[in-house]
């Protein structure tokens, strides 16, 4: 009756759906995965943000790799921007997806260290890539600023390449060690994007807050892929039962066929 189960078609399918079967569960398990880690960031993004602000130096210091557990946290710091040695940062968009420039500024604290503040975006300054561009001045003298801390960019992390040979005053990277060379000054690690004070006229745009990553689809992914899984064992059944019904159908008429009298010709 099962016979079919044997030939090379039927063989061949069930071996598929053998593979299948641990393959998409796997798949599941993998998405369900990404689906704790996504949560457990978003969860340590919102304590980050909702936690009370600190002196910037008792999370960072020259040298110092910013942690997971740190990004995000919202330091403070009095001091003073210093624009002689201000940086474009080039290629990054804004809100709207348009590409123009972060302000890098430096801010020397009290005790002479500098921090890297990323003052916002900036548009660029007509078709030319090479002219430094207009930036609006921050406040001036002693002030005491607000923001998000962040690690130091690297091309592992983000992606993008550290060019050289770049324009004046542009970087493609903020990355404190080498601004911490190119500055000749104790640099604390990672960077700061300014919260307050809010820069005049909007320019440059403050950065917005980060937002939170879809776990819940990698939640949905993950019970599709078990849906998967169970179902190909269902669909196999189905079309063994479905093959078996059509062989019985066909031999049926072919012993009806084989058991009806001939009919004789007509005599003429």
């Amino acid at each position: 009756m099962y016979r079919f189960l044997l030939s090379r078609q039927w063989v061949i399918l069930t071996l598929v759906a053998l593979l299948l079967i641990p393959t998409m569960i796997r798949l599941g398990i993998w998405q369900m995965h990404r689906y704790e880690e996504r949560t457990a960031r978003n969860q340590l993004v919102a304590d980050a943000l909702s936690a009370e602000p600190v002196p910037v130096e008792k999370l960072t210091s020259p040298g110092h790799s910013v942690t997971s557990a740190e990004r995000y946290h919202t330091v403070t710091a009095k001091g003073h921007f210093d624009t002689d040695d201000e940086v474009v940062v080039r290629r990054r968009t804004n809100s709207d997806d348009e590409v123009g420039y972060h302000v890098l500024t430096p801010f020397v604290l009290d005790d002479g260290k500098v921090l890297l503040v990323n003052r916002g975006w900036i548009p660029s300054d007509g078709p030319s890539q090479t002219a430094f561009p207009t930036i609006p001045a921050p406040p001036k003298g002693e002030i005491t600023v607000t923001g998000r801390l962040m690690p130091a960019e690297t091309t592992a992390a983000s992606g993008i390449k550290n060019l050289k040979g770049l324009p004046d005053r542009q970087v493609m990277l903020i990355n404190s060690e080498q601004e911490a060379r190119r500055l000749g000054a104790e640099v604390l690690g990672g960077y700061v994007v300014l919260t307050t004070p809010e820069p005049k006229n909007d320019t440059p745009q403050l950065l917005g807050r980060p937002g939170d990553e879809n776990a819940a689809l990698n939640y949905a992914y993950a019970i599709q892929w078990w849906l998967f899984a169970a179902g190909v064992p269902l669909g196999w059944v189905i079309l063994v039962r479905r093959e078996r019904r059509e062989r019985a159908e066909a031999e049926a008429a072919a012993r009806e066929a084989q058991e009806s009298p001939e009919t004789e010709p007509a005599a003429v």
